[in-house]
């Protein structure tokens, strides 16, 4: 059964999210500009109480706590010189100077880390239904907005509407096989599980407050930046909400 909840979730993070883009780039531009940001501010919050009071909290409990928080410490550094190699990054604008005209590299990574996602998912629902889900929210929540921005990076790239968007379908589902394989291999090896959770915990505050935090600060009127604290807070309360939950 447990099985059946990953390869639904890993579908939805990944193909769904894909889709999910794809009709949002149907919407009007001025549209598409006040959404993303309500979208990546709700995606904050998921990532940041994801991996904060979930997965660093339940590594915590399986294991040394030092041992966890210097995963977490080196899984930062790790992601710091993965983008520094033009392996990790995610984009949610077109005028983004790493992917402006690499298609290419832009899916490889994609792929990638969509790769790790499935793993992600796989772990966190092997500790427990509740982890499985909050990681899979905070997946599909900032997938979606980061699906948007690497449309339209390919797009500016010269690819056609239908390349674009099978490119992408077919990077996305790295993390299908992924959570598959994840799941029978650490089935076997759980003892590394606090671990893998611990690394992807910081993939999930890097993301935050390297990729997401730094294009809110683009619109700083009052209001926007009332909508996005609101905004953040939903993200948080989703996620304690389903920690709170006995499923």
């Amino acid at each position: 059964m447990l099985i059946f909840w990953i390869i639904i979730f890993s579908f939805l993070g990944s193909a769904g999210s894909i889709i999910t883009a794809s009709i949002f780039l149907r919407i009007r531009k001025e549209k598409q500009e006040r959404l993303i940001p309500c979208l990546i501010s709700y995606a904050t919050g998921t990532l940041l109480t994801a991996a904060l009071l979930g997965m660093i909290a339940q590594a915590i409990s399986r294991s040394n706590p030092t041992l966890v928080l210097s995963f977490v410490l080196g899984g930062l550094i790790l992601f710091f010189l993965l983008e520094k190699l033009v392996i990790w990054r995610h984009c949610h604008h077109k005028q983004c100077e790493v992917h402006g005209s690499a298609g290419p590299i832009l899916l490889i990574g994609d792929s990638f880390h969509n790769f790790i996602d499935g793993v992600v998912i796989a772990a966190s629902f092997i500790i427990s239904f509740p982890i499985g889900l909050i990681v899979s929210v905070s997946v599909i929540a900032h997938e979606i907005p980061q699906e948007v921005g690497d449309f339209a990076i390919l797009l500016d790239s010269g690819y056609s509407k239908r390349k674009a968007f099978l490119f992408n379908l077919f990077s996305s589902l790295t993390t299908l096989p992924a959570a598959i394989i994840g799941y029978y291999v650490l089935e076997g090896i759980s003892s590394i599980i606090p671990f893998i959770l611990a690394i992807s915990a910081a993939s999930f505050i890097y993301i935050a407050l390297t990729d997401l935090t730094p294009g809110l600060h683009n619109r700083s009127t009052l209001g926007a930046s009332v909508l996005q604290l609101i905004l953040i807070l939903a993200g948080i309360g989703t996620i304690v909400l389903i920690l709170s939950l006995r499923i």
